[in-house]
């Protein structure tokens, strides 16, 4: 009996702790939407390029804060609102199981209404043996894929828009951490299959880097790692070993994470021979009420330590994000390299960090906009030497890759 009593005082004594853990300031939750709103309006790089009313937001959310009960809502209060500006780019510093994942090994467009899948993350998968390049997806977890993107959490944009429409099909593949990914496909050829998206086995690189030679052609893959300043060492190691190949290939496929510009330009700086701009910035600036000012300019790359002269191809696709895009538009806007594969991320300027005064977690807003030397905003840039991918037997990108280099050396 005495034993029964402890426990239940014991009991009762957690549940009051997580009682307390849990309660929630609705005054102070009200402080923060107001700063995250007002840094929005005033600081986000791209807010006039979003069809949003931010009025329409501060009403939604701010009626929404009644409702909250647990710490877990607020969290997802801030989620959901940042998803308003459909932007990859922008996200907070925590999650949740309810929340979404910030990306997924499929990429889908919606063409004439339909979802298709346009990309798969080949590079990274160990065991796809389903060519599910071009199939419609009919169902995610037996709903219909388009009621699943009408049901997204957001509030305030245009779910008919083709771009909002297409940037929240990929956030519902991407799912929930809570949630199994299970989609119902109709393949090109008229089959209808089941693709458990959790089932495909991510190969996970031990290493910053991979390397190898073929046909005296050099290979050196990047294994997201662009945001550790280690890379730069073992890059050089790496290139300094491959001097005497007749061409270079770059492979950015991995890259989905971004990095740094310290790591960027380490790595660029080795392939020039003077100092050369690779990237533009733009930020607004407005001071004391007084009205926005366009601050601009170029980011230059110095050559450093010896330099490789041969060609150089840069391969990139769909997980080729943020640092990762700018190496690539670097390479292109200094002429050093041919750039091989299909669009990029796409993670549209700079991001900076922010703090709530009354959360444990913060957020990223882009306050730059960034751009290719000649002007092309770096999440339009579209490769010179576009591949389409068709096949999962063969890497079609890196094949083309070869074959520049050796066009080039013949």
């Amino acid at each position: 009996m005495k034993n029964l009593i402890l426990i239940l005082i014991l009991f009762f004594n957690i549940s009051c702790v997580e009682s307390q853990n849990n309660q929630i300031d609705k005054i102070k939750i009200q402080q923060d939407l107001n700063d995250i709103i007002q840094n929005i309006e005033s600081q986000y790089a791209y807010l006039d390029d979003k069809k949003i009313d931010i009025e329409c937001i501060k009403e939604k959310y701010e009626r929404k804060i009644d409702e909250l009960k647990t710490k877990s809502e607020v969290i997802l209060l801030f989620e959901y609102l940042l998803n308003e500006f459909y932007d990859s780019h922008i996200s907070l510093s925590t999650n949740i199981r309810e929340s979404y994942r910030l990306s997924s090994p499929i990429y889908i467009e919606i063409e004439k209404g339909k979802a298709i899948v346009k990309n798969i993350w080949q590079t990274q998968i160990e065991n796809l043996d389903t060519n599910i390049l071009g199939a419609e997806i009919l169902e995610f977890n037996q709903v219909k894929f388009n009621n699943k993107i009408d049901d997204f959490p957001a509030f305030c944009n245009d779910k008919t828009d083709i771009k909002i429409r297409n940037w929240i099909a990929n956030k519902v593949i991407s799912g929930k951490y809570s949630e199994p990914r299970i989609l119902t496909l109709k393949l090109k050829n008229g089959n209808k299959t089941k693709f458990d998206i959790d089932k495909l086995k991510r190969i996970n690189e031990q290493t910053l880097l991979s390397t190898e030679t073929k046909n005296g052609i050099g290979i050196i893959r990047i294994n997201n790692s662009l945001g550790n300043n280690q890379l730069i060492e073992i890059f050089d190691e790496t290139l300094n070993s491959l001097f005497e190949t007749k061409g270079l290939i770059i492979d950015l496929r991995n890259t989905n994470n971004g990095g740094n510009t310290y790591v960027a330009k380490g790595i660029m700086s080795r392939f020039i021979d003077k100092e050369l701009p690779y990237q533009k910035h733009q930020y607004i600036e407005s001071y004391d009420n007084q009205p926005k000012i366009v601050r601009s300019w170029l980011e230059l790359v110095s050559p450093r330590s010896n330099q490789y002269t041969k060609p150089v191809v840069i391969l990139v696709g769909r997980w080729t994000g943020s640092m990762g895009e700018g190496i690539a538009v670097g390479f292109d806007g200094m002429k050093r390299a041919e750039i091989v594969g299909t669009e990029m991320k796409r993670l549209a300027g700079s991001d900076f960090d922010f703090k709530f005064n009354n959360q444990n977690f913060g957020y990223k807003l882009i306050l730059q906009r960034l751009y290719h030397i000649n002007g092309t905003p770096r999440e339009k840039y579209v490769p010179s030497n576009y591949v389409s991918q068709s096949k999962i037997e063969k890497d079609e990108t890196l094949e083309k890759g070869i074959e520049l280099i050796n066009k080039m050396t013949e």
